[in-house]
């Protein structure tokens, strides 16, 4: 079996388990780390369903004054950027998430990228939903890259790797945050 296949099997794996344990948490200590303290533009995302909670996490970001981008999907799964304002009413219901409303930038300098993922192995491989949206994004990016897990979803176990991944810098549980 090859990797994409594995990387299906996982999906399917890792979401389950996901709602299974679900239990709402804050990141919020995420913005004590030495790489958001001089920083200006933060790409991240609207968390939905079992993912890891993003809201206190973007309205803090925006009130200690730093510019928050939220990705819109393009028809190609890239992504583009729109900065944010925090009013819930730039957003749209688009699938099961939500996007913002708003001019697209497709390279603004993002210097820290908060990621979501699956899972994430102990060398920085990310297990996303399957898009290759945030691959595409951190291939052209030097921007610091956090992702965002639940407790029990950074593993030891290498996750399987096409050419197209790409690691993230760091992942942050509830708890800490390991940097690779």
């Amino acid at each position: 079996m090859g990797n994409k296949e594995n990387k299906s099997e996982l999906r399917i794996q890792y979401r389950k388990e996901r709602a299974d344990r679900f239990i709402v948490d804050s990141w919020l200590h995420i913005l004590s780390a030495k790489e958001f303290e001089n920083v200006k533009n933060v790409g991240s995302y609207i968390s939905y369903e079992f993912e890891p909670e993003t809201s206190d996490l973007n309205q803090r970001l925006i009130a200690s004054g730093k510019s928050v981008f939220l990705p819109k999907v393009l028809d190609n799964k890239d992504l583009a950027w729109i900065k944010w304002s925090g009013d819930i009413a730039d957003l749209k219901k688009v699938g099961k998430g939500y996007e913002p409303i708003g001019d697209e930038e497709l390279d603004v300098d993002l210097e820290v990228i908060i990621v979501p993922a699956l899972h994430v192995d102990r060398t920085g491989n990310r297990l996303g939903q399957g898009g290759g949206s945030y691959d595409r994004v951190l291939a052209r990016s030097k921007a610091w890259s956090i992702a965002l897990l639940h407790r029990g979803e950074l593993t030891s176990e290498i996750l399987p790797v096409e050419v197209h991944d790409q690691k993230v810098s760091a992942a942050a549980t509830p708890e800490i945050i390991v940097r690779f």
